[in-house]
């Protein structure tokens, strides 16, 4: 489990395969053979770790569904280590497991903040709530104005800072995650739909 708070930006170093190097410093405290990273929100593992970074593996699942497949050296990268228990929960609970592809949408300045939106595939749009929360790149944000395929986020200038996403222009691709309380909600109520639940029913089996 991740928060989404993005702990440092690392950068890519190589490409090999499935195999993907790193450089980064302040995540590799701590850091073991097999232990989970988020890397641009996307949970990997990590296969082994030297003085300046780590390398870590990526399947070809997470290849078909985030943007690592076009991880070039270079390329800068959002990293968090998985989250311990006893550790503040300053984002909210990320799996790392990406739901979809989107793209920045627009940015509009708002004095020293900004308010960018993004274009969500359905997915990933059909979970999100106003003042939900989502995981863009990695990165904890509150949800704000979703409409349809698109929604916004506020930003502040800290964000910008710690993370890669002033680097991001409209056009470019975002890994998304949405909610995980939200999903598991959502997939309740459709299932209790479609097998013909009703409030009254789960009160005669006790469970209202």
């Amino acid at each position: 489990m991740f928060t989404g708070i993005v702990e440092e930006v690392g950068a890519v170093s190589r490409r090999s395969g499935a195999d993907v190097a790193i450089l980064a410093a302040r995540v590799l405290e701590g850091l073991s053979e097999g232990d989970s990273i988020a890397v641009d929100g996307a949970c990997l593992t990590v296969v082994s770790t030297n003085d300046d970074g780590f390398v870590a593996q990526i399947s070809p699942e997470t290849m078909e569904r985030t943007t690592l497949s076009a991880l070039r050296p270079g390329d800068a990268v959002n990293l968090e280590r998985a989250l311990a228990l006893g550790d503040r929960l300053g984002g909210h609970l990320m799996q790392g497991h990406v739901d979809g592809v989107g793209r920045v949408h627009s940015v509009t300045p708002q004095g020293d903040f900004a308010l960018w939106r993004f274009q969500a595939p359905s997915e990933v749009s059909k979970y999100l709530v106003p003042k939900g929360s989502v995981a863009v790149d990695g990165i904890s944000l509150t949800v704000v104005e979703p409409v349809r395929d698109t929604f916004g986020v506020a930003i502040i200038p800290a964000t910008l800072q710690q993370t890669k996403l002033g680097s991001k222009r409209p056009g470019d691709l975002v890994n998304l995650e949405a909610d995980l309380f939200g999903k598991h909600i959502y997939h309740y109520l459709i299932r209790g739909r479609d097998e013909g639940l009703t409030l009254e029913s789960l009160r005669r089996n006790g469970f209202a």
